[in-house]
C-alpha cells in the first residue's frame, strides 16, 4: 500500500495530460465563466497532487481510476520528480491566486496567476510540453536541484522516444 503524503514515481504521462486538462477547463471556468470561487478548488487541486500525487486529489483519482483506463493509450512512463515539481509550480500560482482574490479582492491579479496555469496546463495536455519538468531540468543543470533527486532527469530531452519504461505499473498524477 502507498504511503498517503508519497508522490508516484514513475508517472504515466498519458494519465498526467488528462490532469492537466481537466486544469484547464477549470481555469476555463474562472477566466471565461466569471466563477472565481473555482480557484478555490484549482489550489485544492494542486496542492492535493503536490502532496500525494492522485490519492487526494478528485480530479488525479478520475483520471486514473476511470478515463485512462478506458481509453486505448498505451502508458508513457516518466519520471515522478520533474511532473512534482510542476504541481509544485501550479500549487504555488493557484494558491496565490486564492490568496490575491479571497483575502485582499484583487481579483485581477488571481485571474493573471490562473491565465499563467492555463497556459502552462495548454502546453502539457495539448502538446506533452511540460513547462514544469522543462525548469525542473534548468534547476538540475545549473546545480540548485542535486542530481540525486532524480537520476533519470539529468537529461530529460534525451528519455523522449524511449519506450524501456512500459513494464513500470502507471501512476497519474
Amino acid at each position: 500500500m502507498r504511503k498517503l503524503f508519497t508522490f508516484p514515481n514513475p508517472v504515466n504521462e498519458v494519465s498526467a495530460r488528462l490532469v492537466a486538462a481537466g486544469v484547464v477547463l477549470l481555469t476555463l471556468l474562472i477566466l471565461l465563466g466569471g466563477q472565481t470561487w473555482a480557484i478555490g478548488l484549482l489550489a485544492y487541486g494542486f496542492l492535493a497532487r503536490v502532496l500525494s500525487g492522485p490519492t487526494l486529489s478528485p480530479l488525479g483519482q478520475f483520471v486514473t481510476r476511470v478515463l485512462t483506463p478506458a481509453l486505448p493509450a498505451q502508458p508513457k512512463m516518466v519520471p515522478g520528480p520533474p511532473k512534482r515539481f510542476a504541481q509544485g509550480v501550479g500549487a504555488t500560482l493557484s494558491v496565490a491566486a486564492a490568496v490575491a482574490h479571497f483575502g485582499f479582492g484583487a481579483t485581477g491579479v488571481a485571474l493573471v496567476l490562473v491565465a499563467m496555469i492555463t497556459v502552462a496546463a495548454t502546453l502539457e495536455s495539448v502538446f506533452a510540453f511540460c513547462l514544469g519538468c522543462v525548469m525542473f531540468s534548468g534547476l538540475m543543470k545549473i546545480g540548485v536541484v542535486p542530481e540525486s533527486v532524480c537520476e533519470e532527469c539529468n537529461d530529460i530531452w534525451s528519455r523522449l522516444g524511449r519506450s524501456d519504461d512500459s513494464e513500470r505499473e502507471p501512476v497519474a498524477v
